[in-house]
C-alpha cells in the first residue's frame, strides 16, 4: 500500500499539480485505484479462479466436490473479494478523514459478515444435499442438524453485526444476553418447542420423506413431501399442500401407513349391518338351495343352526378363494356385539393390491358381492345408520 501512495504522489508531482488542489486530486487517485483494484479482483475471480476450480471438480472421480463447490458457493465468495481489498486500502484511502474513515469500515465489515454469513448457509444447504450411503433416518438428521446449524450461523452473525455497528465487543453483547433469556424464552417459546419436535421428530424416526400419513387433527392424508424443523409439508391425493408443525405431529397423533406400503396386504375392515327380523333357523330348503347354487357342501353346514352362521362360513369360503385376496393373512367374518340398529358383521381380510384406487375398487366389488349373496341366504341388510 505505501507503494501505491508512493506512486500517487509521484503522479501528482508529474502532473503539475500544487497548493490546495493536491490533497483532493490525491484522495480522488486513491479512491478511484481502490475501486479499480476491488473490481479487478472481483473479476479476477469470476473469470479465472471460478472456472479453474470447476474444471479441477470435474475432474475428479467424486461427487462431493462439485455439490460443495457450486456456482451459488462460489459466486457468493467471489462476491467477499472486493469488500476485503476495499477493507484493506480503507486506512490509506481516508487516513485524513478519521470519521469517514471508521463510517465506511464498520459498513464494510457488516458486509463482509453478511456475506461470510450467506456463503456458509450455501455450503451448508450443499452439504445437506450430498448423497450419503446411509438409511434416509441418518440423512434427514443430516438434514436437520444443518437446519439448527444454520440458525446458529445467523445469531451469531446478528451478535456480530449488532457489535460492529455500535463499536461493542460481540462477547459482551453475550453476556448481556443472560439478563434477557428468560424474556427470550418466553417471546420465542413456540419456535423453540416447533424445534425441539422437528428434532425427535426426525431422530425418532416417526416419519420419512414418502410417507404416506393421516393426521386427523388436520386435513393432512397423503405422501410426505418434506421434513424441516418447523414444518412437515404433505402432498395429499388431490394434489393440494397441506403444511403441518412438527409438535402437532409429536405431542397429537397420527397414522403411518409405511408398515401397510411394505407388508404383503392393505387391511379391509369392513362391517355391515343386517336385520334382526332376517335371522332364522336353518331350514332343509335354504340347505338344498345352497348345495345348488355350490355355496356351501352339507359337511361345511354342519353344526350352524342359523342362516347368518352359513352366510358367515360361505364368505370366508369365498374371501379365501379370490385372487386378489391374500390367504396367507388373516381371512374372518365375525359377529360383532348385537345393536339397537341391527346386528353387526365385520369382514377383516388383506387385500393383495396397495395402490389405493385398485384396492377401493376390489374392496367395493366384495362388498357388493355381500349385498347380493345376503338376500340366497334369507338376510336382509339393515337400513339405517347406526349413528341415527
Amino acid at each position: 500500500m505505501e507503494i501505491i501512495k508512493e506512486y500517487v504522489e509521484n503522479l501528482i508531482q508529474l502532473c503539475g499539480v500544487s497548493g490546495s488542489a493536491v490533497p483532493v486530486v490525491r484522495h480522488v487517485a486513491l479512491v478511484l485505484i481502490t475501486l479499480l483494484l476491488a473490481w479487478l479482483s472481483g473479476v479476477l475471480c469470476k473469470r479465472i479462479i471460478m472456472p479453474l476450480i470447476h474444471k479441477l471438480t470435474a475432474r475428479t472421480t467424486a461427487d462431493w466436490d462439485v455439490i460443495l463447490f457450486n456456482a451459488r458457493v462460489l459466486l457468493t465468495a467471489c462476491r467477499i473479494v472486493p469488500a476485503l481489498v476495499i477493507w484493506q486500502f480503507l486506512p490509506m484511502v481516508f487516513y485524513q478523514f478519521h470519521f469517514v474513515r471508521e463510517v465506511l469500515e464498520r459498513l464494510t465489515a457488516v458486509y463482509i459478515t453478511i456475506m461470510t454469513v450467506r456463503l456458509i448457509t450455501v455450503l451448508i444447504t450443499s452439504f445437506a444435499q450430498l448423497e450419503t450411503s446411509h438409511s434416509s433416518s441418518v440423512r434427514q438428521y443430516i438434514k436437520t442438524f444443518c437446519g439448527v446449524l444454520k440458525i446458529v450461523v445467523i445469531f451469531i452473525a446478528v451478535i456480530v453485526t449488532v457489535a460492529i455497528i455500535f463499536g461493542k465487543s460481540p462477547l459482551s453483547l453475550l453476556a448481556g444476553l443472560g439478563a434477557t433469556s428468560a424474556v427470550l424464552m418466553l417471546v420465542f417459546k413456540d419456535t423453540i418447542e416447533g424445534l425441539v419436535a422437528g428434532i425427535r421428530l426426525t431422530s425418532n424416526e416417526m416419519v420419512k420423506k414418502g410417507d404416506w400419513i393421516t393426521v386427523p387433527s388436520t386435513t393432512a392424508d397423503g405422501i410426505v413431501e418434506e421434513i424441516s424443523l418447523t414444518t412437515v409439508k404433505v402432498r395429499n391425493y388431490d394434489n393440494t399442500i397441506v403444511t403441518v408443525s412438527p409438535i402437532t405431529l409429536v405431542n397429537g397423533s397420527f397414522q403411518n401407513w409405511k408398515g401397510m406400503q411394505q407388508s404383503s396386504g392393505r387391511r379391509v375392515k369392513r362391517v355391515v349391518y343386517f336385520d334382526f327380523r332376517s335371522v332364522k333357523a336353518v331350514d332343509d330348503d335354504l340347505r338344498n338351495r345352497l348345495v345348488q347354487a355350490g355355496y356351501l357342501s352339507a359337511e361345511e353346514m354342519e353344526g350352524e343352526d342359523a342362516n347368518i352362521g352359513l352366510f358367515r362360513k360361505y364368505f370366508e369360503k369365498h374371501l379365501a378363494a379370490r385372487k386378489e385376496v391374500n390367504e396367507n393373512l388373516t381371512i374372518m367374518v365375525r359377529e360383532m356385539e348385537a345393536t339397537q340398529c341391527g346386528l353387526p358383521l365385520e369382514f377383516y381380510f388383506f387385500l393383495r393390491d396397495r395402490v389405493w384406487l385398485n384396492y377401493e375398487h376390489q374392496l367395493a366389488t366384495i362388498i357388493e358381492r355381500v349385498y347380493v349373496t345376503a338376500a340366497l341366504f334369507g338376510l336382509k341388510i339393515y337400513e339405517q345408520y347406526p349413528e341415527q
